[in-house]
């Protein structure tokens, strides 16, 4: 999963560290679990059971599904790995980046790559039509 481009709140990122310290079971009871019919293919036993699960992790706002298979453990299983997943991203702080500037340097360096570029291009003066 990639890291998410807005900035995540200090209360938010110590509620993800703190949650992924946690083993599945205490990840599980801090979690409001939900369980639903899930659509799909997977035929008349997919759609007659409640294999769907929603975890949600009400500190960090984190909700995750798990709807691909027929049963209902492994779709939990699935789930808390990704909600594992959100919450490890969530953790993730940016660096904090500087303006610079380029140098004198590199300045000169590319001022003289595209006078040597203009020169080869000019020198190509092929005529049309011969």
């Amino acid at each position: 999963m990639t890291p998410p481009t807005t900035p995540t709140a200090p209360a938010r990122r110590q509620a993800a560290r703190e949650a992924l310290a946690l083993d599945d079971e205490a990840l599980l009871k801090v979690c409001d679990v939900e369980f639903f019919i899930a659509s799909g293919p997977g035929g008349q036993h997919r759609n007659t059971t409640a294999s769907g699960v929603r975890l949600s992790h009400p500190p960090t706002e984190l909700s995750v599904t798990a709807t691909e298979r027929r049963s209902q453990s492994q779709n939990k299983d699935a789930a808390v790995r990704r909600l594992r997943a959100g919450l490890q991203a969530l953790t993730f702080v940016p660096k904090v980046r500087k303006a610079t500037r380029p140098t004198q340097g590199s300045k000169r360096r590319r001022l003289e790559d595209k006078k040597r570029t203009s020169e080869k291009k000019a020198g190509r003066g092929g005529r049309l039509g011969d």
